[in-house]
């Protein structure tokens, strides 16, 4: 029970990564607001997780973080800690390789992964210097901020706000240390998430990331590997861990990947 009393938001916790975070979470004894945007998935989240509230909200837009705080101090009774997973592809909006890419998609993709992540940041650094309390902000990140894939996943905006993250989140975490508020980042590589289904129907990629995700048979991730940092950064034995990256990745970062022999 590493969470055993911990009072945590989820922002965009209704699907994939967030969703079995929240799971893990109140498994290890959280009590949990999640926020996401989908109605029927608020309603499933609340009916399914037991411990939490389930709030529908746009991450990028300014009150969603701060509702989702207050609505967890008046229902828990306190604020532990924020786990912002919200983000997302922004190829739709027209992210790209640097010579396609749009201002449209450039400017959607960082409001999406990193304008949504500021605010919901403030909100929980606001919430806990008003309290006076300690508490932990764990962001979403990608492996693709710090090790670029050239030939299967060129979406040059997505890499630059993920790049970003890591660069906002240290400098948060310098800042407010003395105030005993970690932040720290966990950077995923391919997972079976509803972003990930370009990649996972395409045989030349699943080609590639079985060498370049080696580990355990060389697979696409599942939102149930980053349980456990997820865990871990949100409980007390994470209490002298601040500004970190903590890839889990399969094996990404250190590994070449083995681009398959077009026909």
């Amino acid at each position: 029970m590493w969470l055993q009393g911990k009072r945590l938001v989820i922002i965009g916790g209704t699907t994939g990564l967030g969703l079995s975070a929240a799971q893990a979470f109140v498994k290890e004894g959280a009590h949990i607001v999640v926020v996401g945007r989908d109605a029927d998935n608020i309603k499933k989240a609340g009916e399914k997780i037991p411990h939490c509230k389930a709030l529908i909200g746009d991450a990028s837009q300014p009150t969603t973080a701060e509702q989702a705080i207050r609505t967890c101090i008046e229902t828990w009774g306190g604020f532990d800690g924020l786990y912002h997973v919200a983000g997302g592809s922004g190829r739709r909006y027209g992210d790209g390789p640097l010579h396609e890419l749009t201002l449209d998609g450039w400017n959607q993709t960082l409001n999406l992964n990193l304008t949504s992540l500021m605010l919901s940041n403030q909100a929980a650094v606001r919430a806990f210097l008003a309290s006076g309390t300690a508490g932990s902000i764990l962001n979403m990140g990608s492996v693709l901020g710090f090790s670029p894939s050239p030939e299967y996943f060129v979406t040059h905006a997505y890499a630059a706000a993920k790049s970003a993250v890591i660069g906002f989140t240290r400098s948060l975490a310098a800042r407010y240390a003395a105030q005993n508020i970690r932040v720290n980042v966990i950077a995923p590589a391919l997972v079976e998430t509803p972003m990930a289904q370009r990649a996972a129907g395409d045989e030349k990629i699943l080609s590639f990331i079985r060498t370049k995700q080696p580990l355990d048979g060389g697979r696409i991730g599942t939102p149930s590997d980053l349980d456990g940092a997820a865990v871990y950064f949100m409980s007390d034995y994470a209490r002298f861990t601040t500004g970190q990256v903590l890839a889990v990745d399969g094996g990404w970062d250190v590994s070449e990947g083995q681009i398959p022999a077009q026909p």
